[in-house]
C-alpha cells in the first residue's frame, strides 16, 4: 500500500512507518510545516519517500492519513482526487470540553482514529466512524541506571503552555528532588517559576542521546494536566524508569499499579519522588514493572497489527 502522510508528529510517525508499506511524505523547498519531508532526528526506513507536491498527481496513492484540518484542501489541490481518508487525531480536545466538535465530524467518507480511548470519549465526533489505535513505541531497550539522584521531566514550551503542562507544579517537585527538564524551548524556566537554577536545570540534548540521558536520572516525573497520552511517558517506562504522574487523561490506564505512582494529590506525588530518590533498589523494581507494562500494552508489534487491520478495513 502507498500511504500519503505529512510529517507532523515525529515520534508517532517513527513508529507508524515501521510497517510494511510505502509512505509518501510531502517535501517543499523551505521544508515548512506542510513539506517537512523525512525526519532528520529520528531513524526512518527507506520506505519513507519524499515527494514534492507538484509530483503527487502522478503518484499512486492508496490511502491518505490526515492529521490537521487544512490537509484535506491540500489533498484536493495536490492530488486532484480523494483516495480513502483516515483522520488521525493526536490530541485531547481543547476548548468547551466535552462539547468540542471534531473537525472530521462533518467530513463524509473519513474515518476518525484516536490514539487513546479518553480522547475518543471526550471529542464530539458526530456521526463519523471512529476507532482507537493506541500508541506503539519503538523499543529503546532497558537503559535505566538511575545513577543521578535527580528527576527527569520532558515538556515542550513549558513557559508558554503553563498550566496545561503543569509548569506551575514544578516548584513543588523541585523541592522534592532536583529536576532536569528536557524539551523544546525550555529556556529561563527556573527564573519563570521562581526556583533556584540548581534545582531546575534545562537540558538540551540531541534526539539520539535523549533516551540515554533520561535513563541516568532516578525517576521520571510527568506533571502534565491536559494533553493526550505523552509519548515521553511511555518511552520512560520502556527505558525501565519508575514514573510519577498526574492521574489525568489516559495516564491511569497507561501506568498500572507497580509501574509508578499516579495521583492527583501533589503531596502523594512529591513523597513518591522523594522515596524513589532515597531508595534506588525500589526505583529499579518499580522501573522494571513500568517496562513490563509498557511492552505489554504499547509494544510496536501490537501497534502495527492494529493499524494493519484498520487500513484493510478502510480500503476494502
Amino acid at each position: 500500500m502507498r500511504i500519503l502522510i505529512w510529517h507532523v508528529h515525529g515520534s508517532w510517525t517513527t513508529s507508524f512507518v515501521q510497517g510494511p508499506h510505502t509512505y509518501l511524505v510531502p517535501v517543499t523547498p523551505d521544508r515548512g510545516p506542510d513539506g517537512l519531508g523525512r525526519a532528520r532526528t529520528w531513524d526512518w526506513p527507506d520506505s519513507v519517500v519524499e515527494v514534492p507536491p507538484e509530483r503527487l498527481r502522478d503518484e499512486d496513492v492508496d490511502l491518505v492519513i490526515l492529521q490537521r484540518p487544512h490537509e484535506l484542501d491540500l489533498v484536493d489541490r495536490w492530488l486532484g482526487r480523494r483516495p480513502p481518508l483516515v483522520y488521525l487525531e493526536h490530541n485531547a480536545p481543547d476548548g468547551d470540553v466535552p462539547h468540542t466538535r471534531h473537525p472530521a465530524a462533518d467530513l463524509p467518507g473519513v474515518t476518525l482514529v484516536h490514539v487513546t480511548h479518553f480522547n475518543r470519549l471526550m471529542w464530539d465526533a458526530g456521526r463519523a466512524p471512529t476507532a482507537v489505535v493506541e500508541h506503539g513505541i519503538v523499543d529503546p531497550g532497558h537503559r535505566w541506571t538511575g545513577e543521578l539522584d535527580r528527576a527527569a521531566v520532558v515538556v515542550n514550551e513549558p513557559v508558554r503552555r503553563g498550566r496545561t503542562t503543569g509548569t506551575d507544579l514544578l516548584p513543588a517537585f523541585a523541592r522534592a528532588a532536583p529536576l532536569d527538564v528536557f524539551g523544546m524551548r525550555t529556556g529561563q524556566l527556573a527564573e519563570h517559576i521562581g526556583v533556584d537554577p540548581g534545582r531546575c536545570r534545562t537540558r538540551d540534548v540531541p534526539q539520539g542521546d535523549l533516551h540515554t540521558e533520561l535513563a541516568r536520572r532516578r525517576v521520571y516525573v510527568h506533571p502534565v494536566r491536559w494533553t493526550s497520552l505523552g509519548l515521553s511517558l511511555l518511552e520512560a517506562m520502556h527505558l525501565g524508569m519508575p514514573v510519577v504522574a498526574l492521574a489525568t487523561t489516559e495516564v491511569t490506564e497507561a501506568v498500572p499499579p507497580g509501574a509508578g505512582v499516579v495521583s492527583n494529590r501533589i503531596d502523594v506525588l512529591t513523597d513518591a519522588v522523594r522515596d524513589f530518590l532515597a531508595d534506588p533498589l525500589h526505583a529499579r523494581t518499580v522501573g522494571d514493572g513500568a517496562r513490563a507494562a509498557a511492552l505489554a500494552r504499547y509494544g510496536l508489534p501490537r501497534f502495527l497489527d492494529d493499524w494493519e487491520r484498520l487500513l484493510k478495513e478502510v480500503t476494502r
